[in-house]
């Protein structure tokens, strides 16, 4: 069974759950690259573009986002100090047309191994030297009661839009 299976199989909500479904989170944007190298600048060179406020170790200095490789590699940041703080999980690595991460943060942006939603990344060709990166962060009923709150966190401009900006000016930059 694929690990993104298996861990929702697993999983167990500590949270009351939304009576329906929470629409995904979809975000889509073009950037200046072919797909290999905007697949490589997302996953690879996480920590160049993600936002630092948005650290899990404010206490530390972040000098990495690292996504290892592979299925089931962790999804981690690594402080200047050597700690690390872990995000998720590494559920489908299948450069350059797409990627998804168990995200494991709950409504408190706090790492919990019992919970997880989804995010996927599609990279798509989008004319010469452009890729279209679509991003959908999906299972948002499994926050709960903070369902609703969580998804405008995440849909605001501050969330993934904000991030993808920064990923699409780092990618104009190279």
């Amino acid at each position: 069974m694929p690990l993104h299976k298996r861990l929702i199989v697993k999983q167990k909500n500590p949270l009351p759950m939304q009576a329906a479904a929470v629409i995904p989170v979809s975000k889509s944007i073009v950037v200046s690259a072919p797909p290999a190298r905007a697949f490589e600048i997302f996953t690879n060179g996480m920590h160049q573009w993600w936002p630092r406020e948005h650290s899990l170790n404010p206490a530390a200095e972040r000098i990495a986002v690292v996504a290892e490789p592979f299925e089931g590699g962790r999804w981690f940041e690594r402080a200047a100090d050597g700690s690390e703080c872990e995000w998720g999980r590494v559920l489908v690595w299948s450069p350059p047309q797409r990627v998804v991460f168990a995200w494991q943060l709950d409504h408190t942006f706090k790492f919990n191994p019992a919970f997880v939603t989804e995010v996927e990344v599609r990279f798509e060709p989008a004319g010469e030297n452009a890729t279209r990166v679509t991003l959908e962060h999906r299972n948002l009923e499994r926050y709960g009661v903070h369902a609703n709150a969580t998804r405008a966190a995440l849909d605001s401009d501050a969330g993934w839009m904000g991030g993808l900006r920064r990923y699409a000016s780092h990618v104009g930059l190279g």
